[in-house]
């Protein structure tokens, strides 16, 4: 995986074959086989870690908050960010194309890849139903999916360069139009700073 990973930066592609991380990671094919069943089941591994990671780095963000829009804020901002690590966006470029591929060749895969990100939604949204910020009238399950459809499309094709406008939207108005769509009718709307808490992780 570590192989792979530095091809992917090295070249800015996902094409490289199986025969190139053997040599890279110094193995043998028979030994590659014993642990993936093919490229692109180890690219589906890179994957999953990746979505692991983030959603770990994402987790930091959101529990310094305890408001639920204060922790919707963190999560779309940070999702949002996440995609200027990369200072060439050549190797963002590279998953995404992947992502999206996997996505229409294998959709329960990527489903599953991505349930952390989903998962970590949950944990907003349902606290900011029970507590009477976020909207009732439709289940946790399907604010989550729809605002996971939303970030996915936005941050995608941000890193592939698509422009439907003038102008790139923010993070900031992206997390205006995300909190528009689940945001209680009579809920107050969130100060546009505010300060993650002082206290010690719950």
């Amino acid at each position: 995986m570590a192989a792979a990973t530095e091809l992917v930066r090295e070249t800015n592609r996902t094409d490289f074959t199986v025969q190139q991380i053997v040599e890279r990671s110094r193995m043998s094919l028979r030994s590659f086989y014993q642990h993936f069943a093919s490229k692109d089941d180890l690219l589906l591994a890179l994957f999953e870690e990746a979505i692991r990671q983030a959603t770990a780095r994402l987790r930091l963000q959101v529990d310094a908050f305890d408001d639920p829009v204060d922790r919707l804020r963190a999560y779309v901002i940070g999702l949002h960010d996440m995609k200027d690590e990369d200072p060439t966006n050549q190797t963002n470029r590279a998953f995404t194309i992947y992502h999206l591929r996997l996505a229409e060749s294998h959709p329960a895969e990527f489903a599953h890849a991505i349930a952390p990100l989903v998962d970590l939604l949950l944990d907003i949204i349902d606290p900011g139903i029970s507590a009477g910020r976020f909207r009732d009238d439709l289940p946790a399950e399907q604010q989550a999916m729809i605002l996971t459809q939303t970030l996915v499309s936005a941050v995608q094709m941000t890193v592939l360069g698509v422009h439907v406008g003038k102008s790139n939207v923010t993070a900031e108005q992206l997390f205006a139009f995300c909190l528009g769509g689940v945001i209680a009718p009579a809920s107050v709307a969130p100060r546009a700073t505010r300060s993650p808490r002082a206290s010690t992780p719950r």
